[in-house]
């Protein structure tokens, strides 16, 4: 079932329920009237008869108003007939329960069938009680409810069959936006994913429903054109190594050549190879740290313990860099220092750091500090390079991207944009700050793991350690 049937059953249903409780109420206060009024009327009738026998003698029945079926009965306090006017139908059954329970001040009502009685008390002159039973049928009364039962259940019939229509009328027009949302959606393709939806009504859900999709649009488009870059760049870096090893192959083969010339010539094909190696591994670490973080494993870590590893692995593959590590404001636990890492992987974070400010550096040092704090560590790497221009810092987390004046260093353009996303998996943040001519700083700022002082009852050195809900993946 659809929207549109399910909102066109749900409002019939809705209005017919207050409709059909409108009329049964109407039918049912009308009935009430109808009932209070013909006993008013048999009031009347038994108080006026009792008045007539008592001062007249007799009860001349041409000057009284007449009812259908009427019957007037006058009891003395034993229950004799006193008083009984003829009819063509059988007397109305009065009970003598029935008789004594009518008082002075208040009269009783009695139903049968299609017959109403009243039982009054009256008082005369000579101070003796007399009970006036008078019962009739109210023709016109029933015939009037009769004829609202059906002008009521017509209308209520009418009525269901306008709200019907209305209903089916009020959900197209309501639902009219959202077809025309579905076929701005359907049009949507790879092609023209630059296409945002637009809704008349700026103001409604819709309208919210359409921005919160235009922004998950915005977000893909970004994703697709930032794959599409990354694909393009992949395949020009790769080609780019290829290209050359195909070349010089082709000139070695050319004519025959002396040893030296053949060794030459593979060192040179071995250069490019490990430089495509090197590209691969990045590519590989790239795709790592992009993917489902749930597959990713976090363990409480020493930051400290994670640079010094970093610079070692660094000044072993190049001796040439000097990383100076260094504390501000030294913790007095080393538990202060613990963070919730991917050892691997925040490792070629700090690694990636240092040998760019080793590479951008002309005497190869890199100054790292550790400043601790009271919910996080914050970590410092800074160079005395060249710097990066303002025109090309909002772009260096770029993959690939590489600016102008560094196209002469080897490299590719990955290693910052795999330390920004690896940052981003430690729920950490980076930001940089550069000097043209004067160097660059990096700041890196990581979360410190939670740590719940032990209870009272063990020992002063037992505390526990708490993993963050963030790194509970």
């Amino acid at each position: 079932m659809n929207i549109r049937t399910r909102l066109t059953l749900l409002f019939v249903l809705l209005v017919a329920s207050i409709l059909l409780l409108f009329t049964v109420s109407v039918y049912y206060l009308y009935d009430q009237f109808r009932q209070q009024e013909f006993q008013q009327r048999l009031e009347e009738k038994a108080f006026l008869t009792v008045r007539l026998r008592e001062d007249v003698g007799e009860v001349p029945r041409a000057d009284l108003p007449v009812m259908a079926d009427e019957q007037v009965t006058i009891y003395n306090e034993r229950g004799a007939v006193l008083y009984n006017q003829e009819s063509k139908r059988p007397r109305f059954s009065i009970t003598p329960f029935f008789l004594r329970t009518i008082s002075l001040n208040h009269p009783k009502y009695l139903r049968t069938g299609d017959r109403e009685a009243v039982g009054v008390r009256y008082v005369n002159a000579r101070k003796e009680a007399l009970i006036v039973v008078a019962s009739g049928n109210d023709r016109y009364g029933f015939s009037k409810l009769d004829r609202l039962r059906e002008i009521l259940f017509s209308g209520w019939l009418l009525s269901l069959a306008i709200v019907g229509i209305a209903g089916y009328l009020f959900a197209t027009d309501a639902l009219r936006p959202v077809a025309e949302l579905i076929k701005q959606v359907n049009a949507i393709s790879a092609t023209n994913i630059h296409m945002r939806l637009h809704v008349g009504r700026q103001r409604d859900e819709l309208a919210y429903l359409a921005r919160t999709f235009n922004d998950l649009l915005s977000r893909l488009e970004e994703a697709f054109v930032s794959q599409r870059s990354f694909v393009s760049h992949a395949s020009h870096e790769l080609r780019t190594p290829l290209t050359v090893m195909m070349g010089q192959i082709e000139v070695t083969r050319l004519h025959a050549r002396s040893t030296g010339e053949y060794e030459q010539a593979f060192d040179a094909l071995l250069d490019e190879v490990k430089s495509m190696i090197r590209l691969v591994n990045s590519l590989l670490e790239l795709a790592r740290a992009s993917s489902d973080a749930t597959t990713l494993h976090y363990l409480p870590t020493r930051l400290d313990e994670l640079l010094w590893q970093a610079q070692s692995q660094l000044v072993s593959n190049k001796p040439a860099c000097q990383i100076d590590i260094d504390f501000v404001n030294l913790p007095d636990q080393e538990e202060d220092l613990l963070i919730m890492a991917e050892e691997s992987l925040l490792q070629t974070a700090f690694l990636n750091l240092m040998e760019n400010g080793c590479k951008y550096s002309a005497n190869g040092r890199v100054s790292v500090r550790i400043a601790p704090g009271a919910s996080q560590l914050q970590v410092t790497v800074s160079d005395t390079g060249s710097g990066i221009s303002t025109a090309d810092l909002p772009h260096i987390f770029e993959p690939f991207y590489r600016s102008n004046n560094t196209m002469t260093i080897n490299g590719h353009g990955i290693g910052l944009a795999l330390t920004h996303r690896i940052i981003q998996l430690h729920r950490g943040h980076i930001s940089v700050e550069s000097v043209v001519g004067k160097g660059t700083t990096f700041r890196v700022t990581l979360p410190v793991v939670y740590r719940q002082p032990a209870s009272s009852g063990s020992s002063s050195d037992a505390e526990s350690t708490k993993l963050p809900d963030s790194y509970n993946v």
